[in-house]
């Protein structure tokens, strides 16, 4: 039993009640936070991760791997290219993936337009940089880039 309250409120966010921010946990992507995390005492992060428009993809996320117990990712625009293990799948508007706790992977391509839904939890989830099992593929150019 947690030694402290369970916090599970409602809550209902819209689009102008968050801000995009840049301070998230890659600098080429810009975070809005949904207020889950605040309505589930931390136990749940709900948020949307798009492109920064001005930072087209170079090097990606690198190699690494989460410490959550649940992280799943539902494209709603655009691509993205992701290394899970030595496997490539490209993730496309209206995918679902479930990362498994621990996966090892590397975000390493994306379409301009990408946006995404990231479900993590726990909300303040950990991120370990890992050695890769294989090479990465280079990103794909934006237009006029």
């Amino acid at each position: 039993m947690p030694d402290h309250p369970l916090i599970n409120l409602f809550s209902h966010n819209k689009p102008d009640d968050t801000p995009w921010r840049t301070d998230g946990l890659r600098d080429f992507f810009l975070y809005r936070d949904l207020g889950v995390a605040a309505a589930t005492g931390g136990r749940v992060i709900a948020q949307l991760v798009k492109a920064n428009p001005a930072r087209p993809p170079e090097h990606g996320t690198g190699w690494h791997r989460h410490i959550a117990d649940f992280h799943i990712v539902i494209m709603t625009k655009g691509w993205a290219r992701f290394m899970y293990g030595a496997q490539e799948h490209l993730v496309q508007a209206g995918d679902c993936v479930h990362q498994q706790p621990g996966i090892t992977h590397y975000l390493f391509d994306y379409a301009p337009d990408m946006e995404y839904l990231e479900i993590t939890s726990p909300a303040d989830f950990g991120t370990v940089e890992v050695a890769g099992p294989c090479p990465v593929p280079p990103p794909t150019p934006w237009p006029g880039g």
